[in-house]
């Protein structure tokens, strides 16, 4: 997990699910929490990242 990957999942979320997913359902999760608001997408990517470790 590196530092950049931690700043995209806080400040562009989606991106940072992109590139730790791929196109699938959690980048779409990703996108429609981020609809709801930047904190609940940030902390759905924070989480994945840390899930992939």
């Amino acid at each position: 997990m590196s530092i950049l990957r931690v700043l995209l999942a806080i400040f562009l979320p989606p991106i940072s699910v992109l590139m730790t997913d791929g196109l699938g359902l959690h980048f779409i999760l990703n996108i429609i929490l981020c609809l709801f608001g930047w904190l609940p997408g940030s902390i759905h990517a924070v989480w994945r990242l840390v899930q992939e470790r």
